[in-house]
Parts: structure tokens; sequence; C-alpha cells
């Protein structure tokens, strides 16, 4: 165990990368709340229909992994020892890629649960396989009777989703093999924004930690969070252009 005395604690977490460090992730800007910035991130990503799950688990619980401690055990207000977080490699099935996850199975199915419904809400949808999911980090703000709590946003990681469709088991090779790259690349975007030094939620009180982390698991204990998704078609044709040129490029050898 961790012994803390309101000190913050940063979990640590790795990968299994193909290739070398790769630019940063964009950030999209920061959008101004009640008494702080909320930081904004968003990563791109085509793949085809039976990898959207995949791609959107390693991007979800890599960001989790980082925002995530072990459970809180108080001793007296102030003072309390912070318990391990295991984890686990994960395989993919479609996709050349292990990524490392909170050993969580709680955590696990809700991540699942939510993906499963963004995959078939764009599978449903007749449109073109647009869609984006969003990942995001808030610290409750207590209000006076008979007001509801203020939720107070401070991260938000946003993952565009295009769905491209393939006619040949070659090509479906091949984008098993791109996308795997390019989510080495989500990652190792992902570990650089988590290593820099901007805001967190300071440590809490026994009494306010409720309101910084999601204590309603029994093995981990995330910060606060919610996750979204809307299907569109208005995402753009950017990373879909980039990933047939990619397995055109590849044909061509």
């Amino acid at each position: 165990m961790v012994e803390s005395s309101g000190s913050s604690l940063q979990v640590s977490g790795w990968f299994r990368p193909k290739r070398a460090s790769q630019p940063p992730a964009r950030l999209v800007g920061a959008a101004r709340g009640r008494g702080m910035n909320c930081r904004a991130e968003v990563l791109e990503v085509s793949v085809e229909g039976r990898q959207v799950e995949e791609a959107l688990l390693a991007v979800l619980h890599t960001v989790l992994l980082h925002r995530s401690t072990g459970k809180f055990h108080y001793k007296k207000e102030g003072t309390y020892s912070i318990g391990t977080v295991g984890t686990q490699d994960i395989d993919c099935d479609f996709i050349d890629f292990t990524y490392v996850r909170v050993s969580s199975e709680e955590l696990d199915r809700a991540l699942r649960k939510v993906v499963g419904e963004f995959k078939d809400a764009l599978r449903n949808s007749g449109g073109d396989g647009l869609g984006q999911m969003s990942l995001e980090f808030y610290q409750k703000k207590k209000s006076r009777w008979p007001f509801s709590d203020e939720c107070i946003p401070w991260e938000v990681w946003t993952v565009k989703v295009h769905v491209v469709a393939l006619a040949t088991e070659q090509e479906r090779q091949i984008c098993r093999e791109k996308v795997g790259e390019k989510l080495c690349e989500k990652v190792i975007n992902i570990v650089e924004v988590m290593n820099r030094h901007e805001y967190l939620p300071k440590m809490p009180t026994q009494s306010e930690v409720d309101n910084v982390f999601d204590t309603g698991l029994r093995d981990v204990q995330p910060y606060l969070y919610k996750i979204s998704f809307q299907i569109t078609d208005a995402l753009g044709t950017s990373v879909t252009t980039t990933m047939r040129r990619l397995i055109k490029d590849t044909l061509a050898l």
C-alpha cells in the first residue's frame, strides 16, 4: 500500500508499442469552467467495423489507467492509505495490438456496455459510419438545498471514429496491421499528455472523496467520469482517406 497524507498519487502505466515515439496529440483547446480550465483532447481513428469495439476499449482503458487510483482507506481525517492498482495485458483479436488496462472486471464491464451501445448505434445508423465518443472527467461542487450538485468538467477526451468498408481479405490484413500502428501512436500521445504537469483535482478529505472519485467500484477508484457518444455525418474524411492511402500503398509494394 502507498501511504499518503493529502498528497496526490500518479498512477503509472505501460503498453506494448511496435514503433518509436510519435508526435503528441493535438490539443484542441481549453474551455473555461466555473473556477477551472477544462482540458480537451481529440483523437481520430479509422477502423473496420469489427475493430470498433477493440479500438475504443484500448483508448478508454489507457486513459482510465492513468486516471485511477487504488481504494482509499482513511485512518483519520487527512491521513489515509491507498491500495494498489492491478493491471492486465489485453491482446486484441482483430487488431495487431496489445494494451494494458486496470485489472477491474467492474470497470471493464461498464466500458464494454457503453462501447457496445455505440457500436450498435453506428451499425444501425444507415449513414457513412461516422461517430464520436467522449470520456469526460469532472468533480462535484456541493450546492445548497434544493439545488442538485454541480458537475464541473476538468478534462475531456474525444475519439472520432470512421468505419471503412474493405473488399478483400488482403485489405483486412493490412488494415489489422495499420490500425495497430495507429493505436500505438494514440497510446503514446495519451501517455505524453498524462505526463504533463497540468490540473488534477486535489486529493479530497474523507468527507469530500465522493466529489472527486467514483467510490462505487470494489477494486479501483477512478476519478469521476461519464461517457457519451453521438452518431454524425459531419466528422470529415481526412482519417479515412489516410487509411485507404496506407492500404493502397502497401498493396503496391
